[in-house]
């Protein structure tokens, strides 16, 4: 999900996916034009993804797994998922109460996080899932009907964040990704807001004055790198990270938040070389930079400044336990011993072929990032003893 493809390349669209990408640029030009000709990348990335039955997330198609736009490490093997339940165990242990996912994809992870609680014998109260898309929510309902009845009555679905806060595990992987953002260019030395307007048939990338709050974020960022940022560099901002972050961590009274995403530091994100941002789009296993086509029917993304994250969550009154590689976090919670209980040659091979693929740097291993963010939980996070990379934060 790190690399990037022409459009020229992409697969083409079938009738049924052309025909919702033209209305959801129907519903987008008559909001550019309700907005006087011009609509922020934020607002247009929010309608894209979100719109009701419209949006990449709230309208029907298979989005995860082969037959889908992307791959998340759940689908690519269930070692991720088993690392990721040894993890909930421990902090489980110590705080009983429940699971919630926030984002479950498929329901493959729930239903391998539950299995190997249940192995464990530490099994939460309920395993609830917070989900937005109906599309997914379906397909992770007829998933975990196949659990054991002991496992399934756990498993709840929720409309929106808990009022009464859990004590427990809060599980979110590729979420903070999908969070609507900020785009912005260097122009003669200042902030430029990069938006979108359109004509008869084509979205076009439009500068516009940034807003009090973009250009106060822009600024404080840019005044903290290392090095100062070249002419006409673009990269985002997701403003978006804050609130999500505070409303999360309300309904945490006593536990672990773990974040699973792809992403760097911010003085790594806001390199003055990567000059072109990180913004990705996702369309039938390709990877590409250009938002505008395939609206309604593609993922648009960004990758997850971590040091904003970090900030957040200290602003919300939650301490940051741990910073991570995937690489380093599967190691630390011991994924070599699952391998290794592959019964035959093929099924060791298999195995190893799938961890290759989380761990290798080319692969998920270094671009993938964990963070632990705590509340009320005093113990140390086994996953990050072999790497902590709060400093470089």
């Amino acid at each position: 999900m790190t690399s990037s493809a022409p459009g020229s390349i992409l697969p083409p669209l079938s009738a049924d996916e052309e025909q919702h990408s033209r209305a959801v640029a129907r519903m987008l030009r008559g909001q550019i034009a309700a907005a006087g000709g011009w609509l922020s990348f934020e607002r247009f990335m929010e309608l894209a993804l979100y719109a009701p039955g419209l949006g990449y997330y709230t309208a029907g198609s298979v989005k995860i797994g082969a037959g889908g736009d992307f791959v998340t490490a759940p689908e690519v093997s269930d070692l991720f998922s088993r690392c990721v339940a040894r993890q909930c165990a421990e902090v489980l242990t110590e705080t009983g109460g429940d699971v919630l996912e926030l984002g479950a994809g498929t329901g493959r992870m729930a239903a391998i996080v539950l299995e190997s609680l249940a192995a464990a014998g530490v099994l939460p109260e309920r395993y609830a899932i917070l989900e937005v898309s109906a599309d997914l929510a379906e397909r992770q309902r007829t998933r975990l009907q196949g659990l054991p009845r002991e496992l399934r009555r756990r498993v709840v679905w929720l409309e929106r964040i808990p009022e009464r806060p859990i004590r427990g595990v809060l599980l979110a992987n590729e979420v903070l990704d999908a969070l609507p953002c900020r785009r912005f260019t260097l122009c003669s030395g200042a902030v430029r807001e990069l938006g979108v307007a359109c004509d008869a048939n084509t979205f076009l990338e439009r500068e516009a004055p940034p807003d009090a709050a973009l250009a106060r974020a822009c600024d404080a960022v840019i005044h903290e790198l290392p090095a100062p940022l070249p002419e006409g560099y673009i990269s985002e901002l997701c403003l978006r990270v804050e609130p999500w972050i505070a409303g999360v961590g309300q309904c945490l009274e006593r536990g672990v938040l773990l974040l699973f995403d792809y992403g760097l530091p911010r003085a790594h994100y806001y390199h003055p070389q990567r000059v072109r941002g990180t913004l990705r789009c996702h369309f039938k296993q390709r990877a590409h930079d250009d938002p505008y086509v395939n609206v309604g029917v593609q993922d648009i993304t960004a990758w997850v400044d971590f040091t904003r994250v970090a900030e957040a969550a200290v602003a919300s009154g939650l301490e940051v336990l741990g910073f991570a590689t995937q690489t380093a976090f599967l190691l630390a919670t011991d994924i070599e011993s699952l391998i290794a209980e592959a019964t035959g040659m093929e099924e060791h091979a298999r195995r190893a072929g799938e961890a290759r693929r989380l761990l290798m740097p080319g692969e998920m291993g270094e671009a993938f990032k964990v963070m632990a963010l705590a509340r009320g939980y005093g113990n140390a996070v086994s996953g990050f003893a072999l790497q902590d990379l709060r400093r470089s934060l």
